[in-house]
C-alpha cells in the first residue's frame, strides 16, 4: 500500500471506530439509552485501535517513502500527525493493552451504579428533596434558608463516601498498574506525560509558583468575607451563598434562562465565530439518569476529505433547572463554555481527523482556552450591559453590577485554587502504595488539601465528589483548566491591548478560527498562544486578574462600560449552524426555518414547563 492509499485508509479506519462509540457515549449519558455494556464494548474497540503500537514503525516507514517520493506536503503532514497521535495512545506493553480493558469496564460499572444513587436536601418544612448534584451545588449559591445549604452539602459529603466506598479505590489501583507497566510512576505520571507532553514536576513547578503568587489574594478575601458575615460564611456549606447569594439571586431576573438560547447565538455571531456548517444538537435540561455534567462531543468530526470540506457534527449538553435561582446564570455559562468548544472543534482545518479529535496530542489545556474564553465574558460589564435584560427589557443595574464585582473579586483567587487543590490531591492519592488506599485515607487527604490549598475545613465541592474524577480520560486532568485559564487571561489581554473590547468585537472568531482553531493538533497550545500574543504560555495575567482589588476592578469595569457606549453594535448573523434543542428524545426547537423561530419556540417551551 502507498502512502496516499495507507493514509486513506488509515482516516476511514479511524472514524469506523470513532463515530459508533460517540454516538453511543451521546445516547448513554444523557439517558435515552441503557446499552452500558454496548458502548463499553464500541470504548474497547476504539482504544484498541488507537493503542496498537505496530502503526508507530508502519507510519514511519510510510513517511520515509512519501518523502522518497517526494509526495505533496499536506500528505506528508496528514501521516505526521497519525505519527503524533499514535505515539501517545499507542502502549506497546501487552500487560497494559489487556489492563486497559478493564479501565474501561470499571468505567462503564461505576457510571451505571452512580445513576442509582439518590441524594436529597431537605427543605425548611423538613421535606426531603431528591436532587442532582447540580441542583445541590445551585442551592448552595442561592437557598436563603441554611437548612436547605447544609443538608445540600450534606449530600455532597454523602456522595463522597458512595464513591470511596463503590469501586473508585480498585479504579485507583488498577490505574497505577496500567501506568506503571507503561514505565511511569502512577497514573497521574502518565496522564500530564500523555497530555500535557510535561512531568509532574514540570506541572508543579507551574502551579506552585501561582499558588505562591495568589495565596494572599485568597486569604484577604477570606478575611473580607469573615468580617462581613462572620467565621459562619467560612463554612463549606455557607462559602458560597455568603460571596455570591445575594447578588446572584438578584442577578437572576436578568439572565432568564428562556433567553440563553438566543443570547448565546447572538453574542458568538456579533464576535464572528462561524460553525462552518456544522450540525450541532444540545441537550440542556436536568432529569433522572442524565450525566451530571456538561459536556460535548463531536461523533462526526470537522475535517478536509480527499472530497472538500466534511462539516462537524457535535453534540453538548447542560443540566439546567429553569425554575431554580441562579439556573439562568448556570446555563448561560455552559452554553458559552460547550459552545466555545463546539466552535473550535467545528474550525478545526487539516485533513485528517486525527488533528480534530478531542483527546491526547490534544491536550486538555488546549481545548479549555478555547471554552473557557467564552465563558469568561460573562462577568465583563459591557456583555452584561448589553445582554442581560429582565422581562421589561430593563439593563442590568450598575449598582449590581459594582455589587456582583464587590462579591466576586475578593473570591477570584479562590476559584482558581479550587481547580489547583484537584491536582494535588489527585497527585497524593496516586502516589499512595496500595496498602494506604483506603477509604479513611482518601477522605483526610480530601480534607488535608483543602485546608493547605484552599484554608477550608472543608470546600464547597468536597473533592472526592467531582464527577471528573471517576472517568479515566478526565482523570488526573483538572490541572488542565487552569492551565486554560491562564492562556484565557492571556488572550483576553492581547485582545484589550489590540482593540480595547471582546464583546461584539468581529474580529474575535475569526483570529480565533486563524490561530487557534484551524490548526487543531497539529500544533502545541504554546505555538498557538505565541502565534496570536506575541509571547509563549504565561500565568501572570491570570494572577493579576485574581490579585486585583474590588475598587480597582470597579474602576476597570467602568471603563469597558464607558467604552461600550461609544462602539457601534454590529447586526446579529447567522452563526452557519443546523441546530437541534432536545429533551431527551423530544425536540424542543431548531433553526430549520430561521433562527428567531428556533429562540421563540425555545423560550416559549421553557415557560410552558417552568413558570
Amino acid at each position: 500500500m502507498n502512502p496516499r492509499q495507507y493514509f486513506d485508509q488509515l482516516n476511514a479506519d479511524y472514524l469506523a471506530v470513532a463515530e459508533p462509540k460517540e454516538d453511543l457515549f451521546w445516547t448513554t449519558y444523557v439517558g435515552t439509552s441503557e446499552d452500558h455494556e454496548a458502548l463499553a464494548e464500541a470504548e474497547k474497540a476504539y482504544n484498541r485501535f488507537i493503542s496498537d503500537p505496530e502503526r508507530i514503525g508502519v507510519l514511519r516507514a510510510q513517511i520515509a517513502h512519501a518523502k522518497a517520493e517526494d509526495a505533496d506536503l499536506e500528505l506528508i503532514a496528514g501521516l505526521r500527525g497519525w505519527l503524533a497521535f499514535f505515539e501517545v495512545n499507542a502502549i506497546e506493553s501487552a500487560q497494559a493493552r489487556a489492563m486497559e480493558s478493564e479501565l474501561i469496564q470499571d468505567d462503564a460499572d461505576v457510571f451505571e451504579r452512580r445513576k442509582h444513587l439518590r441524594l436529597h436536601y431537605t427543605t425548611l418544612e423538613g421535606e426531603r428533596v431528591e436532587a442532582s448534584t447540580l441542583v445541590l451545588s445551585t442551592n448552595l449559591t442561592s437557598a436563603d434558608d441554611e437548612t436547605v445549604r447544609k443538608t445540600s452539602h450534606d449530600a455532597l459529603l454523602e456522595l463522597e463516601k458512595w464513591v470511596v466506598e463503590n469501586g473508585f479505590i480498585a479504579m485507583v489501583k488498577r490505574r497505577n498498574a496500567f501506568a506503571r507497566a507503561q514505565g511511569f510512576r502512577n497514573f497521574f505520571d502518565y496522564k500530564v506525560n500523555k497530555e500535557e507532553r510535561m512531568s509532574p514536576e514540570q506541572l508543579f513547578g507551574i502551579l506552585d509558583e501561582f499558588e505562591a503568587l495568589t495565596r494572599a489574594a485568597q486569604q484577604q478575601g477570606w478575611d473580607t468575607l469573615a468580617a462581613t458575615h462572620g467565621e459562619k460564611a467560612l463554612a463549606g456549606h455557607n462559602l458560597k451563598y455568603y460571596s455570591r447569594g445575594s447578588s446572584a439571586q438578584k442577578l437572576d431576573a436578568y439572565l432568564p434562562f428562556a433567553e440563553s438560547l438566543r443570547r448565546w447565538v447572538e453574542s458568538f455571531s456579533r464576535m464572528g465565530v462561524d460553525f462552518r456548517g456544522a450540525s450541532l444538537t444540545l441537550d440542556l435540561l436536568d432529569r433522572k439518569g442524565k450525566y451530571e455534567n456538561g459536556f460535548m462531543h463531536a461523533p462526526r468530526v470537522a475535517w478536509n476529505t480527499a472530497d472538500g470540506w466534511s462539516p462537524a457534527v457535535i453534540n453538548f449538553t447542560s443540566n439546567a433547572t429553569p425554575d431554580q435561582v441562579g439556573s439562568g446564570d448556570d446555563g448561560l455559562t455552559t452554553l458559552f463554555h460547550e459552545g466555545g468548544h463546539s466552535a473550535h472543534f467545528a474550525n478545526v482545518d487539516q485533513n485528517a481527523p486525527c488533528f480534530s479529535q478531542e483527546f491526547p496530542p490534544t491536550s486538555m489545556s488546549y481545548a479549555e482556552t478555547q471554552s473557557m474564553f467564552f465563558d469568561s465574558l460573562l462577568r465583563d460589564a459591557d456583555w452584561l450591559s448589553r445582554y442581560a435584560h429582565n422581562e421589561r427589557g430593563d439593563a442590568v443595574p450598575l449598582a449590581l453590577l459594582q455589587a456582583l464585582i464587590a462579591s466576586e473579586q475578593p473570591m477570584a483567587a479562590y476559584y482558581e485554587r479550587a481547580i489547583l487543590v484537584v491536582a494535588k490531591f489527585e497527585w497524593a492519592i496516586y502516589s499512595l502504595p496500595d496498602n494506604e488506599l483506603t477509604p479513611e485515607r482518601l477522605l483526610e487527604q480530601a480534607r488535608y488539601w483543602e485546608k493547605t490549598i484552599l484554608g477550608l475545613e472543608c470546600s464547597p465541592r468536597p473533592l472526592l465528589a467531582i464527577p471528573h474524577l471517576l472517568d479515566k480520560d478526565s482523570a488526573c486532568s483538572y490541572h488542565g483548566y487552569l492551565l486554560a485559564n491562564m492562556a484565557v487571561y492571556q488572550t483576553r489581554a492581547w485582545f484589550l491591548r489590540e482593540y480595547g473590547f471582546i464583546t461584539d468585537n468581529p474580529a474575535v472568531g475569526p483570529l480565533l478560527a486563524k490561530h487557534y482553531w484551524a490548526p487543531g493538533n497539529s500544533v502545541s497550545h504554546h505555538h498557538t498562544l505565541r502565534e496570536l500574543t506575541g509571547e509563549g504560555f504565561s500565568g501572570r495575567y491570570l494572577a493579576a486578574h485574581c490579585n486585583r482589588s474590588v475598587e480597582q476592578a470597579w474602576r476597570e469595569a467602568q471603563q469597558c462600560l464607558a467604552s461600550a457606549v461609544q462602539r457601534p453594535r454590529p447586526p446579529a448573523d447567522s452563526v452557519n449552524a443546523s441546530i437541534r434543542v432536545v429533551h431527551g428524545e423530544e425536540v424542543i426547537a431548531d433553526n430549520r426555518h430561521s433562527d428567531r423561530a428556533m429562540f421563540d419556540a425555545f423560550s416559549d417551551w421553557i415557560r410552558r414547563q417552568y413558570h
